[in-house]
């Protein structure tokens, strides 16, 4: 399964050489589950996934919550609220992470999680590190993957005990919801 994994990354990673970069998800501000929410998770997104530097703008500007997970030595996920200041945070590898203390997981309403393809039940593909799935179960949250168009599978996403699903996916167009 892991090489099937790893396989299915690859060729995503290829095909999002040719999206259009200038795609924007902005319109899952107007969903209900994040118009209502207080405290918003968020990811700093790098290399092809798709941007989130304007959601997370325009959610700091509405007077919500945003907090961005911060790598543990276990490859987990912990929360910190970011205020939109670049000088606030630390390079680890290829990703940007905030200083500051961790808040409590139980106060994030939404979580805006890095998605390389979903399949129409939920299930996720990452990036291949465990991390989201080690996160997520330990949160409440409404649980949305960021897509490009045509990265929503009829086909069954490989998928194991303790991968973690989503909620719904957004592409630059429209929110599907899983049950």
């Amino acid at each position: 399964m892991a090489q099937s994994k790893a396989q299915l990354r690859s060729d995503i990673r290829s095909d999002r050489e040719f999206k259009d970069k200038q795609d924007t998800w902005r319109q899952i501000l107007n969903s209900n589950e994040v118009s209502g929410a207080n405290v918003i998770a968020s990811y700093l997104a790098y290399g092809s996934e798709p941007k989130t530097e304007d959601i997370n703008s325009l959610i700091i500007k509405s007077g919500k919550k945003l907090v961005l997970p911060r790598l543990l030595p276990d490859k987990d996920l912990e929360w910190v609220l970011w205020d939109g200041a670049k000088d606030s945070l630390n390079k680890n590898g290829r990703i940007f992470e905030p200083k500051g203390a961790a808040i409590d997981p139980s106060e994030i309403d939404v979580v805006i999680v890095p998605t390389l393809c979903a399949d129409r039940s939920g299930n996720r593909l990452g990036q291949g590190g465990g991390s989201y799935d080690r996160a997520l179960p330990k949160l409440r949250a409404w649980r949305i993957g960021l897509i490009y168009a045509g990265e929503l599978s009829n086909t069954e996403i490989p998928n194991e005990p303790h991968d973690a699903k989503l909620n719904a996916v957004a592409t630059p167009d429209l929110i599907i919801r899983f049950q």
